[in-house]
């Protein structure tokens, strides 16, 4: 049986992501409760906003080594999955470390500005249960200034004047940078194939 929790970190997009779960089938608990979190199968971060802000509250919640000591599947949304890496330029913050490398700001350039907003597409970079009957070119809904750089976690990649990480994996350690709740059928089949990770 799947027990949910979603992290409370604080963001307007909780409820849109309850709503697309609940249309799974799938309840889903909100919490800031550690103990609740180590007993779950399943634990989604969301996070909207900066990357400082999501921090600090996790850390005024005494949230993070509960959350760095997970090991059970972990899936972190938008500026959630930018928390799962070492650190970010938004804020210079220290981050969660779950995953390395440094998040950083879109480049300012003609023609794109900065959020990258709307619809992209996902390249597939290497195989994932997260992708099961998710196809290479599918579009995604982004709201984001910051993205994660490309290493070896990277398990699917959008371009929006650079290339970034849009969904990544490390073990039990999931990111989608897009939006699965907002994101039609391909964020359905994300959401849905994290829930069936064991």
């Amino acid at each position: 049986m799947i027990r949910l929790a979603i992290i409370d970190s604080g963001g307007a997009n909780i409820a849109s992501l309850r709503f697309a779960i609940e249309r799974l089938g799938i309840d889903s608990q909100v919490t800031t409760d550690a103990a609740t979190l180590r007993a779950a199968t399943h634990v989604i971060l969301p996070g909207v906003g900066a990357a400082a802000d999501c921090m600090e509250r996790l850390r005024k919640a005494d949230l993070v080594e509960t959350i760095r000591g997970l090991r059970q599947p972990l899936l972190g949304v938008c500026v959630g999955m930018q928390l799962l890496f070492e650190s970010s330029e938004e804020g210079n913050v220290p981050c969660l470390g779950l995953l390395p490398g440094r998040v950083h700001r879109f480049a300012d350039r003609d023609g794109l500005p900065v959020p990258h907003m709307g619809w992209n597409q996902l390249e597939f970079t290497r195989p994932s249960p997260l992708l099961d009957d998710v196809a290479s070119g599918d579009h995604v809904y982004f709201v984001h200034s910051y993205c994660a750089p490309l290493n070896e976690n990277t398990v699917a990649t959008t371009t929006y004047g650079e290339s970034f990480a849009a969904i990544v994996r490390n073990g039990n350690v999931f990111g989608a940078q897009f939006h699965p709740e907002r994101s039609a059928r391909a964020g359905s089949l994300v959401l849905r194939n994290f829930l069936l990770v064991s």
